[in-house]
């Protein structure tokens, strides 16, 4: 029997063409590497989707491979790299400054490749911040030693009571305390593993919620087995339960994985 050939092509059909997420099709189409769709609806001929399936690997080549983050995300990176408590206004600095592109938004907001983020000059990005903290500079109050810390704030409260770390006149740490924290690998591997738990009783949470969805579908699906309802039940719920479980359950079994 012959092969079908599609005669034209979704946006969500071209990215499976071209082996493409759909935000490295998005960023693909901005910046001009993938050709507009030519038919009503927003769709692909199949002649230019097939003309368009040698622009895959420069669009991976270029964007990567991880889809870009927002700046509180971006200032959050940069912040654990460079050991300061870098914000998001940092980061609109270091764009007006021409150090670090804007590469799409998303809902209105822009969004930054993180191999930028992470080819960024260190000290451009520690300019950056002391230019704002200005006699600051070398402290930091809680919120912000969590952020460079990369663990949640109440974790950082604990700790800093435990090592009885010692605050200035404004309740704010010397960052030369906070570092240390960060060096501390046994420390470290104390709290990942403590947000790794917590992360996995959220996960198991989400996933009992669902797993009662669907047995509550199976009941009503069997009342109307039984007789005792006259409608069988949306399969609509269920379909989206059952999909959102799969999901649940692949995030659970990655976050068992054992710590390097």
């Amino acid at each position: 029997m012959p092969e079908m050939t599609r005669a034209d092509h979704s946006a969500n059909q071209l990215a499976t063409l071209l082996g493409l997420a759909r935000w490295q099709m998005r960023l693909g189409l901005e910046h001009g590497l993938l050709p507009e769709p030519d038919l009503e609806g927003d769709r692909w001929s199949a002649a230019l989707a097939e003309g368009a399936r040698g622009r895959s690997e420069e669009i991976v080549t270029r964007f990567g491979d991880e889809p870009p983050i927002g700046s509180a995300k971006a200032a959050a990176r940069l912040a654990s790299r460079v050991g300061l408590d870098v914000e998001r206004g940092d980061v609109e600095v270091l764009v007006a400054q021409g150090d670090l592109d804007v590469i799409s938004t998303f809902r209105g907001f822009p969004v930054y490749l993180l191999r930028d983020l992470d080819r960024l000059d260190p000290d451009s990005v520690r300019r950056v911040v002391a230019t704002r903290k200005g006699p600051l500079t070398d402290t930091v109050d809680a919120g912000g030693a969590a952020t460079i810390l990369g663990w949640h704030r109440r974790t950082f409260d604990r700790i800093a009571v435990e090592r009885g770390l010692e605050t200035d006149r404004l309740g704010r740490y010397a960052l030369s305390d906070v570092r240390a924290l960060s060096a501390d690998e046994d420390l470290t591997r104390q709290v990942e593993e403590e947000q790794r738990n917590l992360v996995l009783a959220r996960t198991r949470r989400s996933e009992a919620r669902v797993e009662d969805v669907i047995r509550a579908w199976i009941l009503r699906c069997s009342a109307f087995l039984d007789g005792d309802a006259d409608q069988p039940p949306d399969t609509a719920p269920v379909g989206r339960a059952l999909r959102s479980l799969t999901t649940i359950r692949a995030d659970i079994a990655k976050q068992r994985e054992p710590m390097p």
